[in-house]
């Protein structure tokens, strides 16, 4: 039986990778399990995975686990590594969502090795030649598709113009915007800013009658408005998406401080914490939970290399979410109208 005639999605996990494997992942999958009515199979070593189940009260929850030894280290190459470890645990959550055991599949840790287990494992959709990390920056009202956050460090303009398309779809079919309006990254809102290659992809993205082209666009407009989605190269949009996490990291300990000068201010403290609680849940990159992987045939959510059991929880609710909204037959219905061409796989990056 595949997944698909499931009454419940099934989501398949990396339990080997990310800073805290596999403590934090198990953990985030009992609570995702439970949060989310959601079946999970944990792949890595049984024994090791195991021994952090039995520490949580798992009644009840649909959380199997799927053996395999190998796991690719964040030092080694993604693409050499997964043709050497063809049975690694991130290359087997890959498989079970492409052989109809698992809808969708999250991985933490490596960008790079994420990115080329779902290509080698799962496929691009026909006419992407490269898939783009899609993270939805949060601002007032509907979020900004940011595209791309990290998997290719290098691009042509040519790239661009289908991330532009890829996002398009995604607003359009998740948030329900009519025209999605596409931006370029860049270093001013005006024509004729930026280097070569933002120069190049100005021309490129507006001769594009498929896309809502709006010009150029600045990294505060990302979380301030102007777009609806917004593409640049993975380097450019890796950089801005941890500047951004820096910078919410640095006004959380900033407030923190603020509040513990004195007894008036902890007071004041104690009045504002549920407010500051509940715009911490919009800001915070543990409750976004990863980003998606938007491109190949199937659901895959890169989480962050040091996500906690409540960023995996999330990544797990961000998958759900992916699936319910039917992510994938949206991007397979208006990647027919992107024009194919050849990049190889091992040009993706370890961001």
């Amino acid at each position: 039986m595949t997944s698909q005639q499931l009454a419940i999605p099934v989501i398949a996990i990396d339990a080997m990778g990310g800073d805290y494997a596999p403590q934090e992942i198990v953990k985030g999958a009992v609570l995702g399990a439970r949060a989310y009515r959601v079946a999970i199979e944990l792949v890595g070593d049984e024994a090791l995975i195991r021994k952090e189940l039995v520490l949580y009260d798992t009644a009840g929850l649909d959380i199997r686990v799927v053996h395999t030894p190998d796991v690719i280290d964040m030092g080694e190459a993604p693409a050499t590594a997964l043709r050497k470890k063809k049975n690694a645990s991130i290359a087997v959550a890959a498989r079970r969502v492409k052989e109809g055991h698992a809808q969708g599949f999250v991985a933490a840790g490596s960008t790079g090795a994420a990115m080329t287990s779902a290509l080698f494992n799962i496929g691009r959709l026909k006419g992407i030649d490269r898939p783009a990390i899609g993270v939805a920056l949060p601002r007032q009202g509907n979020p900004c598709l940011l595209l791309d956050g990290g998997a290719n460090a290098d691009c042509t303009p040519e790239h661009l113009v289908q991330f532009a398309l890829i996002g398009q779809a995604y607003m359009a079919g998740v948030y329900k915007i009519e025209k999605p309006q596409v931006g370029l990254l860049n270093i001013g809102t005006e024509e004729g800013k930026g280097n070569k290659f933002s120069k190049e992809a100005f021309d490129v993205l507006q001769a594009e009658k498929l896309i809502n082209f709006c010009g150029n666009v600045e990294g505060r407009h990302l979380f301030l408005g102007g777009c609806d989605v917004a593409v640049c190269d993975g380097f450019t949009g890796n950089v801005a998406i941890k500047s951004a996490e820096g910078m919410v990291t640095l006004f959380g300990r900033l407030l923190k401080s603020a509040f513990m000068q004195n007894a008036w201010t902890k007071f004041l403290g104690l009045l504002v914490k549920p407010i500051l609680s509940n715009a911490k849940k919009h800001l915070d990159h543990e409750e976004l939970g990863g980003a998606l992987l938007l491109g190949i045939e199937g659901i895959c959510i890169i989480a962050h290399g040091g996500s906690s059991a409540n960023a995996i929880k999330n990544a797990i609710k961000l998958a759900v979410k992916a699936i319910e909204a039917n992510v994938l037959e949206t991007m397979i219905e208006h990647a027919k109208t992107i024009a194919v061409s050849s990049v190889p796989v091992e040009s993706v990056s370890n961001a």
